[in-house]
């Protein structure tokens, strides 16, 4: 996989997710493993996830049920939100920050483990893990955002293992929730647009992206956002891939399509987006051009670029 969180652990095993007592006896066995997960950051052991017993001191932050990943390598995986634990010494302002560099450790955890932002371990994770970082920590968010029955307002509880909500008061049910963004790559001959938005680190741009509206295929909102955002106006466009990307709760469909036009005008939701030639993108690809970031490794939008620099798009 050449970008993060498109893997697939052993089995997600979502029949097991009614089975209160079956999971509750799953936390009895000590080979069984749980991923904390503290205010969207994953607990990290140097390139790998910090797994921890079911009877780890730190999960005593958690509340219950656990959220049930499932089955990999023989063993069950589930997650814990630890998100009430607060550290020593916070540094809320990094918190705040677009790519938040700062780490926190639990006292009881291992010399070597310590939450970490998700973005910048995604492309040291092996395919699985990632997977299973991403996937709870979109869930968590969810849950976080999501505490009231979206038909009566009444305050709803946590079942199917942490897969859903189920409102006590009306009965209604209410399941995570995956907003469909399209990120798109778009050329014109030897050049590609790529866009930067306010507050994100200096130097860095990106294939312009935005979210499908009600009622709208994946090609129509590439092309309207591109034109919102840039007044630039595209002829077909091709699908290439697609990227679970839990920042906070989206699927990112990958697409690429060739420009009709070349003048650009932003609106207000850009700082910034030009026409980048092929040598600039080398160049920043290998860290030596003075005004350009290349995207994140690990992001559908270095993939995206890195199969049009390998004419493969």
């Amino acid at each position: 996989m050449q970008f993060a969180f498109g893997g697939a652990w052993d089995a997600r095993d979502a029949l097991r997710r009614e089975d209160a007592e079956g999971l509750a006896q799953e936390l009895r066995d000590p080979s069984a493993r749980v991923l904390p997960i503290w205010r969207g950051k994953p607990h990290l052991a140097g390139s790998a996830l910090g797994w921890v017993p079911p009877d780890h001191p730190m999960l005593r932050h958690a509340p219950r049920p656990f959220l049930y990943l499932g089955q990999h390598q023989g063993r069950a995986c589930f997650a814990a939100d630890l998100s009430a634990w607060e550290p020593d010494a916070l540094d809320r302002a990094a918190l705040a920050m677009f790519l938040d560099t700062s780490t926190q450790r639990h006292p009881d955890a291992a010399p070597d483990a310590q939450f970490g932002e998700l973005r910048m371990a995604m492309s040291q994770l092996d395919a699985p893990e990632a997977a299973l970082a991403a996937t709870a920590r979109a869930l968590f968010n969810w849950h976080r955002t999501h505490g009231f029955c979206a038909a009566c307002g009444h305050p709803s509880d946590v079942t199917m293992a942490g897969w859903e909500r189920q409102c006590p008061a009306c009965g209604a049910k209410h399941f995570p929730r995956t907003d469909p963004v399209v990120i798109m790559l778009v050329t014109h001959g030897n050049d590609v647009l790529l866009g930067r938005s306010p507050g994100w680190p200096e130097r860095m741009y990106s294939a312009l992206a935005g979210f499908v509206e009600p009622g709208e295929t994946l090609e129509a909102a590439v092309a309207r956002e591109v034109l919102e955002e840039t007044a630039i106006t595209l002829g077909p466009v091709r699908y290439v891939a697609s990227q679970p990307w839990p920042f906070p709760n989206s699927l990112m469909f990958g697409a690429v399509a060739e420009a009709t036009s070349r003048n650009i005008t932003l609106d207000d939701e850009l700082e910034d987006a030009r026409w980048f030639p092929r040598e600039e993108i080398l160049r920043a690809w290998s860290g030596t051009h003075p005004d350009l970031l290349p995207a994140r490794k690990g992001a559908i939008a270095h993939y995206l670029i890195g199969q049009w620099l390998a004419g493969r798009l």
